[in-house]
Formats: structure tokens, sequence, C-alpha cells
């Protein structure tokens, strides 16, 4: 067999149902001898963008594969790899390399040197009897602890180099969990018990340990509020007495106010980095820090107690010393002021949620949103910027994964090739991605590709004809049509094949969506371009 035919069966071996790529390399053919569907995609970032969308809402029991050529076709998928890398999604990317003549001459391209830095491992198939070798090697790292992007660049030579099939021997990689350290355990939960306000502040590692039932038992167990952050936002069901909501750079009331009164932090499955995107956490707390990564441990804050663990297994190690101990009891009091916070919040937003002023205003089109589909079915995104930044806090997600938060480098398109990977990995639900002039700008044309390959998803345009930023920057606009942005983002979908719908008044944006979701449910993908105006507030928090 030659090497790309070893690849696939690999892929083969390990479940793989698809590869995401933009063409040309040899590998294509051998997914196909292989019964692995291609997918391909009209950009090599979106190709990335669906596979990583993919291992998120699958949680990384499946990988997401993708493929594309050699120089230009890598350089290009840059940007999604980057994005996987931080926010540690668990992707597959297998680029066709530079030919080992030609290695490290100019202007051939060095993967392994460009992407070691955004990747958790990369590496270079020098012989093509090594593919069994390092494809282990690279589901390992997929499958074990913290998640993050493999690369693994195979040369054009090495593609189609010959080895003898009897030296071909692969077993599939299950991955390894650990638990925390007993003692650090009993610790922990006494300090937990003994605290007074504590506060649980849990992030995406609880959904990739698929912990969520355990964060909610714990929870209740020792009466904690749970304030997720964005990229942790569905790890615990918002519609939950003690759900806070996101805890983020823009966030509900319910978070400050109880951040502010907690003595003891408990962060489940979060980093803790002091990054733009996270709500920080005021001085003077107790820390317990529960993460799969050493290297999370003091790196943005300086902890109290450490326990370095599988967020599942960590959990439940954690419900046991609780059990012995004794549970606190329900505390209807702090109950009822968590419902009280939250109410009087969004009471602040209903005149913008429930608007009628024309053009529409963007928030009416996002509570409007949630009440158009039925949110245990269905999962949502949204773009960065102003649809995240505005829909994140009000969308009540009560399924995990129901919706899908994410952008700690903020490349704005990257919604679109998530919803698509989302559908992949959950054909029967709705998928709806919420996207403004800037995301569409970006990535729009392989809206075609989820036309053509018959991923049919939801697509709200937010259309202000302007990029949101750029009101802050006043003379420019006035002397200069910096950031009036034109374009029929309806029509552009129709040409593409899609269904589509132009609104320009509050009441049809209902009624589209319901339309859009009928096309949908045939098999073909949907747009909705509303037309609305500038809208910069967001759930901000207070000046500090």
């Amino acid at each position: 067999m030659n090497c790309a035919s070893a690849e696939a069966r690999v892929l083969k071996l390990e479940g793989t149902e698809f590869v995401s790529l933009f063409p040309d390399s040899a590998l294509i053919d051998a997914l196909a001898e292989e019964g692995i569907r291609p997918i391909l995609a009209r950009t090599e970032r979106v190709a990335v963008d669906i596979a990583d969308g993919y291992s998120r809402v699958t949680n990384g029991r499946k990988i997401g594969v993708c493929n594309m050529q050699i120089d230009a076709g890598i350089q290009n998928a840059f940007a999604g790899i980057a994005h996987a890398w931080a926010d540690s999604s668990p992707v597959l990317v297998l680029p066709q390399g530079t030919s080992r003549r030609l290695t490290h001459t100019f202007p051939t391209f060095d993967t392994y040197t460009s992407f070691r830095e955004v990747s958790k491992w990369a590496d270079v198939v020098s012989f093509a009897d090594r593919v069994p070798e390092l494809m282990t090697r690279a589901f390992t790292m997929l499958r074990t602890g913290r998640p993050g992007p493999v690369v693994l660049d195979t040369p054009e030579d090495v593609e189609k180099e010959e080895f003898d099939d009897s030296e071909f021997n692969y077993k599939p990689v299950k991955g390894w969990k650990m638990a925390a350290d007993p003692r650090d355990v009993v610790v922990a939960v006494r300090a937990i018990l003994a605290a007074k306000n504590p506060i649980i502040y849990a992030g995406q590692g609880v959904l990739y340990a698929e912990a969520w039932s355990e964060l909610e038992e714990f929870a209740e167990l020792v009466q904690a509020p749970v304030m997720t952050t964005m990229t942790g936002k569905s790890a615990f069901r918002e519609n939950h007495e003690l759900s806070l909501g996101l805890g983020a750079h823009v966030r509900p009331k319910t978070v400050d106010h109880f951040l502010e009164k907690a003595d003891l932090v408990l962060a489940v499955g979060a980093g803790l980095s002091r990054h733009w995107m996270q709500c920080p956490i005021p001085k003077g707390k107790t820390i317990v820090q529960l993460t799969n990564w050493e290297y999370d441990v003091n790196k943005g804050y300086m902890v109290d107690l450490a326990l370095v663990g599988d967020a599942k297994l960590t959990l439940r190690q954690m419900i046991e010393e609780v059990n012995k101990k004794g549970a606190k009891k329900k505390n209807q009091a702090m109950v009822d002021e968590i419902a009280h916070v939250k109410k009087k919040w969004l009471e602040e937003w209903m005149p913008k949620c429930t608007s009628n002023e024309l053009p529409i205003n963007p928030f009416r089109v996002l509570w409007d949103l949630a009440h158009a589909v039925e949110e245990n079915n269905t999962i949502v995104t949204a773009e960065s910027g102003k649809p995240r930044d505005q829909l994140a806090p009000l969308y009540e997600s009560i399924t995990p994964r129901g919706y899908v938060g994410w952008g700690h480098t903020t490349i704005l398109g990257f919604s679109l090739g998530l919803a698509m990977g989302a559908k992949l990995a959950e054909p029967k639900k709705l998928v709806v991605n919420v996207m403004g002039d800037g995301g569409i700008g970006m990535v729009g044309m392989d809206f075609e590709t989820s036309v053509r390959e018959k991923i049919p998803i939801m697509t709200i345009v937010l259309k202000n004809s302007t990029l949101s930023t750029f009101s802050y920057w006043p003379k420019a606009r006035e002397r200069y049509s910096l950031g009036f942005l034109t374009g029929d983002y309806a029509k552009m979908a129709e040409a593409l094949g899609g269904y589509s719908e132009r609104v320009e008044k509050p009441d049809e944006v209902i009624p589209a969506m319901k339309r859009a979701k009928k096309s949908i449910d045939s098999g073909r993908s949907a747009l909705v371009e509303v037309i609305t105006k500038l809208d910069r507030s967001t759930s901000s928090p207070p000046a500090s």
C-alpha cells in the first residue's frame, strides 16, 4: 500500500465518517476507497472550521479531520488551526507537505516549523511505513489530556511512497483520563463545605469530559451557584435554579452580584486565563481549580488548592466525599435571590428585546430566535463581535452543546463552518448560526458548501450595512465610506442554491425563521437576512 492509503485506512479504523478538505492531495481517492466521505469546502479555513465544529459538538468522542494541499493550502488554513488551538479543540489536520528533496528551500513552506506553536503536537511523515506509528501518536494526543489540534504533515513524494502491507499494524486509540489525588479531593471538599458563599466557575473542560450531570449534582450538594465561561456555556443548564448564566466579558448581573459576594471560587474545567473574554475573579477569594492540564495551575491566578484530573472523574470523587461529610441543606434564600437578580436584569433588556422600531433592533431578532426554535432540539452559535456579545448572555441554553460558545481569537467567519460541523455531528437537530456583515463577508461563499454537500443549516444575518466597531471613528466615516457595506445577502444565498428571505419588519422575523426551518427539514439550507439598526450595546460588566 502507499502512504495515503495507509492514512485513510487508519481513519477508517478510528471511525472517521468524513474529511473536510480543499484539494488537491493524494489522500482524496484513498478516502473514497475506504468509504470515507470527502467534503469539499470553498476555502481551506472553512474546511478546518467544519472539522472543528464536529469535534466540539461530539465533545471529542469523534475527531474532526481536515486536509489541504501543499504550500498555499496549509497557509490558507492557518487561521482555522490557530483558532482551534486557542479554543482547545481537538482537530486532526493532515496537510500535503513539501517534497523531501525541497525541504527548507525557498519559497517552499515548512508546515512543521510554522504550526508547532499553534498545535498540541506537530510532526512530519518522513517515510510511508511510519504512518501507523505517527497516527497512533496523533490520536493519543487528540484523545488524552487537554484537547487541541494536531498537525501531521505528509510530504508530496511520501504520499505516493509504497510499503509492504504486512508492515501496517494499527489499533484504534481510546485515550486516557486520570482522577485527582484523593488527598487533594478531601482538602478541597472541606474548604468548599466550610465556605459561606461558594461559587462554581465552569469551563469547557466540563463539556469535553461530558461531566454536566456530575456538575449539577455537585452544585446541588454544596448549594453553590454556577456561572460558565464563553466556551463552557451549556455545561450547566441555564434554566436550573442555581444557574447564574454566562460569565464572560459580557454577562448578566447575576454573575457580578454573586461573584462579588463569594468567599470561594471553584473553577471546574476552566483554565482561568487572564484573557479579555474571561470574567475576572475579584481579589480576596479562595480559589480552588480543577483542571486536566498542569499548565493551567497558577497561570492566570494564584490558586489556593489545585485538583489535577478529568472533570467527570474528579467531580465524582468530590461528590463521594461530600456525601461522606454531609451535603448542605437547600438555601432557598439564595435561590430566590438568583431569581430576583435575573428577573431585574431581564427587565432592563425587555424594551430592546421586544422593540418594534425600524430598522429592526438586533436584540428583537435574537430574542425572537429563542422563541422560534425548540431549544432542546437546537444548536445555536453566533459570530464573533456584536452577534455573539448580544446573543450569548440572553440565549438560555438548556442542553449540553445547545449553544456553542467560542472565540478566544475571535476570528470572523467561524460560525458558518462550525454550524456545518455541528450539523454533521447532530444531523437530527436544527443548527443555527447568527452572523453580521463582517462574518458573512469573510466566508459567505461557503454557504454554497452547505447546499451542495447537503448539510442543511440556518444562517441568520443581522445586516446593519456596517461593521459595528467602525462607529468608533466618526471622522473617518464622515469623510470616507469606511464601514459602509453593501450587498443583498438573501439574493446571494438564493443564487448559491439555498432558500432565503429578506426581513424588514419585526413581526416578520419569527414567521421567516419558521419558513426557513421548513426548508431545512426538506434538506435545503436557508438564510434569513434581517435589516437591523446599529446597536453596539451589550450586557457589559460595571465600569471598574
